[in-house]
């Protein structure tokens, strides 16, 4: 990689694990697969994951991003991002005669599937989120009349509920864990009775992002955070950089971006990358950062990751088939076998 060598005192650590979660891999490769299967264009209703590099490499290969659903001409494909969908977006899809493929994450997933459960037993459900991200839109398209959005520990004063013995918090899956913890002891201070779900719905690969950061920042007087403005994950990584006590946390798309003043007086510099970062991005930030000195790479170990997804079943039928069915139909029925 042609590094430069490393001035002495100055270092990187670089965190383990960072990039690529198993949800993000498994939707990027399902819409590369689904291109290879059904040749372009293949349209995907929203950025498939927060990352700017991701959607511009799909774009060059024959992805069209749209933001609603109705944007995409009758007998097409779309696909659905990790972040998932409500409802009525399937709903809007079968309307509008598309082959859907749906690429929510599992976890996301496993959310949904919580709050239609509390929803039928007549839970009132307080869901922590962020408002007007993809994933809460979603979770709250479940059950809009059972569910209200709760962001952060003062937003707990206005919440009110009709039954303080039948409700239960749900969360965001890209949430920093420290702050989601603070809220549900405020909402448990206000309601007591308040039931948490069976398992944390904070995802195994959010929790160990953060883990690592903690660490690094402990030592890093300054952490790169690679990953776009409009990822949670990637922003709440910057939060806990400077929470675990980093002089400074930056999140950059690029290498390009990271100022050199932001080095000045810094021997110790934390790399890390969200949950929709490629490994390529990262690569780019520890060469940048070895032509200036700093290439002695220690790396900081939070967690080993293991857990894979499978593809989206529908990648497994011939959807261009299903799709032409779909727009050669009047009435638009809704998919055959969905």
């Amino acid at each position: 990689m042609g590094r430069m060598t490393a001035s002495p005192g100055r270092r990187v650590l670089l965190a383990a694990p960072r990039g690529y979660c198993a949800g993000v891999d498994r939707a990027v490769i399902a819409v590369e697969k689904a291109l290879e299967q059904y040749g372009a264009p293949i349209y995907v209703r929203h950025e498939i994951v927060h990352n700017k590099y991701v959607v511009q490499t799909l774009e060059k290969k024959g992805a069209i991003f749209v933001e609603r659903t109705e944007e995409v001409p009758p007998g097409e494909i779309v696909m659905f991002s990790a972040h998932g969908v409500a409802p009525t977006v399937h709903e809007e899809a079968k309307r509008g005669r598309l082959a859907t493929i749906d690429a929510t994450c599992p976890l996301v997933t496993k959310v949904h599937k919580e709050a239609v459960r509390y929803a039928k037993d007549d839970y009132d459900i307080l869901l922590i989120g962020h408002e007007g991200h993809e994933e809460v839109i979603g979770t709250s398209g479940e059950a809009p009349e059972h569910i209200q959005l709760v962001d952060g520990p003062e937003d707990v004063a206005k919440v009110e509920v009709r039954d303080p013995s039948k409700i239960v918090w749900l969360s965001q899956t890209t949430l920093s864990v420290d702050e989601t913890m603070e809220t549900v002891d405020a909402l448990k201070a206000k309601f007591p009775g308040l039931v948490s779900p069976p398992s944390d719905d904070i995802c195994y690969a959010t929790q160990n992002r953060q883990l690592a950061v903690k660490q690094m920042g402990a030592e890093a007087e300054l952490v790169i955070v690679v990953g776009s403005r409009n990822s949670s994950n990637s922003v709440r990584l910057v939060e806990v950089a400077k929470l675990a006590g980093s002089r400074e946390a930056y999140l950059v798309d690029f290498a390009g971006e990271i100022d050199e003043a932001w080095l000045e007086g810094v021997t110790t510099v934390g790399v890390t990358s969200g949950a929709s970062v490629p490994e390529v991005l990262v690569e780019e930030v520890l060469e940048w950062l070895a032509q200036r000195g700093y290439g002695d790479v220690e790396l900081v170990k939070a967690a080993e990751e293991s857990i894979t997804f499978s593809l989206p079943k529908e990648l497994r039928r011939d959807l261009r088939e299903e799709a032409a069915a779909l727009a050669a139909e009047r009435g638009g029925t809704g998919m055959p076998g969905a």
